[in-house]
């Protein structure tokens, strides 16, 4: 009955058709049942306490505030979705689809712009062993090898080392920085820039994309 409903649903909202897999990971739309289950995830806790690696708070408060935070975004991209502004929110699976975390492709205006920005997260549990990486290939590869983007954006504060390191391996070089009020603090980010040109000099896992002919028009219009 789940594989019927998800056909149905990629018959009228084809994005659910697309899925990017490297050795280790799958990066799809979830289902109900597995946004839940990712909810969870996100409620059992993405970074060590006292941590603050979010622009946007929506890991503090509780754990139940947190897995509201993930199904309110994920809802908001997909009833928001829109050529000329777009939000892709996918889970990220592992063996057996156990559920490891979530990534996001974004863009305005991509058909003239050609930009994405990136954002992820996985549960605690997975990080350190490379997942998170691999994760961010796929969507690069996605942007990059399948959609056509010239260049993905992403920010990350000056003291995330992990996300620091992520980034400069994969291609990304200074693109100055970003500075945002939290509550009544000031907080610095460096923005980071990967072109087309640095990412097919990279070397990185292969990325296989399946099901996007059938939505690329909700990408590029």
């Amino acid at each position: 009955m789940e594989g019927q409903t998800a056909r149905v649903l990629s018959d009228v909202w084809p994005v659910y058709g697309l899925a990017v897999s490297t050795q280790r990971v799958t990066l799809r739309l979830p289902t109900d049942e597995e946004l839940g289950e990712l909810a969870r995830l996100a409620g059992d806790g993405v970074h060590a306490p006292g941590e603050r690696p979010f622009l946007t708070p929506w890991t503090e408060g509780s754990a139940l505030d947190r897995a509201q935070s993930v199904l309110r975004g994920h809802w908001g991209q997909l009833a928001g979705w829109d050529v000329r502004s777009w939000g892709l929110g996918m889970g990220v699976f592992g063996a057996d689809d156990e559920p490891l975390g979530m990534v996001s492709l974004r863009a305005r205006d991509f058909p003239v712009v050609r930009e994405v920005v990136t954002s992820s997260w996985l549960g605690l549990r997975f990080q350190g062993v490379g997942l998170g990486t691999e994760a961010r290939v796929g969507l690069l590869g996605l942007a990059f090898d399948h959609l056509g983007a010239e260049a993905a954006l992403t920010e990350v504060f000056q003291d995330n080392h992990a996300s620091q390191g992520v980034s400069r391996k994969l291609g990304y070089e200074p693109d100055g920085i970003s500075r945002d009020a939290r509550g009544d603090e000031v907080l610095v980010s460096d923005r980071l820039r990967l072109t087309v040109e640095k990412w097919r000099g990279v070397e990185r896992p292969p990325v296989r994309v399946t099901g996007l002919e059938e939505c690329r028009q909700m990408f590029t219009g």
